[in-house]
């Protein structure tokens, strides 16, 4: 469970009575987006004839510009995150973290998710007692792309969350 108990207002949007603004949400779907599909080729090479990761990784982009619904979005969210089911390892990750940047359009606080599951992939495509480290240097990836307008708002739900995110964001 990536996903607080208690909603964030931060992370709802204003004409749901929270705070977070249509040009932030887009922010954090591309970012969120940026972080699976960074991730993304650990999936598509041991599953390369599955496009469901890579679509949800498009359609995350599509809603945030505004060219498809939030239905879709999460529609193509739940495709990604099927075809990480029955997998393991990298490519599990890799899929998860499509999953939930497309998910993003839906609830914002997705965005962490891909972040954290990203990193998972980096880790566990790390040759062996390198996992830590190739975690650590996917997380300042991360943080090195972050718009500067929801910068502050990502490291501090990382920090809120982290212990519910498998500790990934100690970088």
């Amino acid at each position: 469970m990536i996903l607080p108990k208690d909603r964030d207002p931060r992370f709802v949007t204003i004409r749901r009575g929270g705070t977070l603004t249509d040009s932030d949400h887009q922010l954090l779907a591309l970012w969120a987006a940026s972080c699976a599909e960074h991730v993304l080729d650990l999936f598509e090479s041991d599953q390369p004839e599955d496009p469901r990761p890579r679509r949800a990784i498009e359609l995350g982009r599509a809603w945030a510009r505004g060219e498809i619904t939030m239905t879709q979005a999460r529609t193509a969210a739940g495709h990604a995150m099927a075809a990480a089911r029955d997998l393991s390892g990298a490519a599990r990750h890799a899929a998860y973290a499509a999953g939930q940047a497309a998910a993003v359009a839906h609830v914002a606080a997705h965005e962490l998710g891909a972040a954290a599951y990203a990193i998972k992939a980096a880790r566990a495509a790390a040759p062996e007692g390198e996992g830590e480290s190739a975690g650590r240097l996917e997380c300042r990836w991360q943080r090195d792309q972050l718009p500067e307008a929801i910068r502050e708002l990502v490291l501090d739900d990382q920090q809120l969350r982290n212990d519910i995110c498998w500790s990934v964001f100690h970088c």
